[in-house]
């Protein structure tokens, strides 16, 4: 039995010679922690195009989350495996990211919604992908523009911004009929007992899967809870809806065995009203991008991210964007939320991400299968999620104090999260402020922090540095 838990130190190094049935929990924890934030992106601009099911969009519907799956399998490969210049070979999962929501809001209300608006958003981020490659390909002469003070800063506000979705996430999901009931919090705190209990109270292969663990326990209960517990609740108006912990396996039941992913679903459009802002927002991605392997490379391999790996890694960054805008997907990027796994379990192994990669692909492929992943209960991701989240936090802390702080140092990072993460934090203080301001700083803390962090990296004095 102790041969059969214990982990092999391969693991723990990104070549390593791993067992596939070693590989396969560790990556299937990788896709559980980002399954959810994958999707949710492509619904919501989805959504707000009018692309929802019931509105005679449903096949559509179906077929972008059916192609975001795939794709955030092909581009996490591309990281992991590299071709040419394009992937950084660092262990990053990568996913429809949420940073573009606000942009891409704003770009439907300036557009009208509908299928053409999307298409819009499509083409601009075909454009804003290739124009990130190119960043990619001359990092390494702007790279003194991204010391560990500023890649740290940007980190702290990752981890700082994803610390709220976790919570969400732990009280049954925003804007959920039930959320912060007892039933989605003791879920929640349930799941969260049984990671710390496998974390340090079992070593080996069950201490690293306790994420894994954690959540095939969370499912376990929410079953044995619809069985002993009412499964509807009733609102002060009246209105009666179900519970958010509740497992809807109609929705494993009627999803198909197998589907085959449709290229361009939608009409590609070019539209500058769409590609100037969505040109800044990547950017900012490539700054995040950086901020995220220059975590997971020194939360993980505990050193520094080479110039190789981040400009490779920005450069898949891009051209995984491009390639998701022609399946009708958001752009892709590095997940956060994986990143902070690789921080609290140091599992760093190419192999076990692949294998979460390819359990994506054929999540795609074979929809039932995709079905029984995205039926997860918020709660019980959320019971995850907030110490996936925070350990992002502690990534940026051991990436700002690397290098002596010093009071140039301390002002890069105190005014970019007090004022640039602040700024992001509370939207509504940009109110009256011009549109194109808002889209680009209004929806997230990471956009502005980064932007903070760059600009008194190059105005302040140096020669402090020298003084301290």
């Amino acid at each position: 039995m102790s041969k059969f838990v214990k982990l092999s130190e391969e693991a723990y190094k990104f070549e390593g010679k791993l067992s596939l049935s070693s590989a396969i929990p560790l990556g299937l924890q990788h896709v559980l922690a980002m399954f959810v934030g994958n999707l949710t992106p492509v619904l919501i601009i989805g959504g707000a195009c009018g692309i929802v099911g019931g509105a005679g969009f449903e096949q559509l519907q179906v077929v972008l989350i059916q192609n975001a799956m795939i794709v955030a399998g092909l581009v996490t490969l591309l990281q992991l495996y590299s071709v040419g210049p394009c992937g950084g070979k660092v262990p990053i999962i990568m996913g429809t990211s949420s940073g573009f929501i606000g942009v891409f809001a704003g770009i439907v209300a300036t557009l009208g919604s509908g299928v053409v608006a999307y298409g819009a958003v499509m083409g601009a981020s075909i454009i804003g992908g290739v124009f990130e490659a190119v960043l990619g390909l001359v990092l390494k002469r702007i790279r003194r523009f991204f010391p560990p003070v500023v890649c740290g800063t940007v980190v702290l506000s990752i981890g700082l911004s994803l610390i709220s979705v976790g919570i969400n996430s732990f009280g049954g999901g925003f804007k959920t009929r039930d959320f912060g009931s007892i039933e989605n919090l003791l879920l929640g705190l349930f799941v969260l007992c049984v990671i710390l209990f496998f974390k340090h109270g079992t070593k080996g292969f069950l201490s690293s899967s306790s994420i894994l663990l954690g959540i095939i326990a969370g499912y376990i209960a929410a079953i044995f809870m619809g069985f002993v517990l009412p499964t509807t609740a009733v609102t002060p108006d009246g209105v009666e809806y179900t519970k958010s912990w509740v497992l809807h396996w109609d929705k494993v039941a009627n999803a198909s065995w197998f589907a085959v992913p449709q290229l361009m679903p939608v009409d590609i459009v070019f539209d500058m009203r769409a590609i100037m802002p969505v040109l800044i927002m990547f950017v900012v991605t490539a700054v995040e991008t950086v901020g995220d392997i220059s975590a997971v490379v020194e939360s993980g391999l505990n050193r520094e991210a080479t110039d190789k790996e981040l400009s490779g890694g920005v450069i898949c960054d891009g051209i995984g964007s491009a390639i998701a805008a022609v399946f009708g997907v958001l752009p892709n990027t590095s997940f956060s939320q994986n990143v902070g796994l690789v921080a609290m379990t140091k599992i760093v192994n190419r192999f076990a991400l692949a294998t979460g990669a390819v359990f994506l692909i054929l999540c795609g492929l074979i929809p039932k299968l995709g079905a029984l992943v995205s039926i997860m209960p918020q709660s019980v991701l959320g019971g995850a999620a907030v110490m996936m989240f925070s350990s992002i936090v502690v990534s940026g802390i051991q990436l700002v104090t690397k290098e002596k702080l010093n009071p140039r140092s301390l002002t890069i990072i105190s005014v970019a999260l007090g004022v640039g993460y602040g700024m992001g934090a509370t939207p509504g203080i940009l109110a009256h402020c011009p549109e194109a301001m808002r889209m680009m700083f209004g929806e997230s803390g990471i956009v502005p922090a980064a932007f903070v962090a760059i600009l008194l990296n190059v105005i302040l004095n140096r020669g402090e540095d020298a003084q301290a």
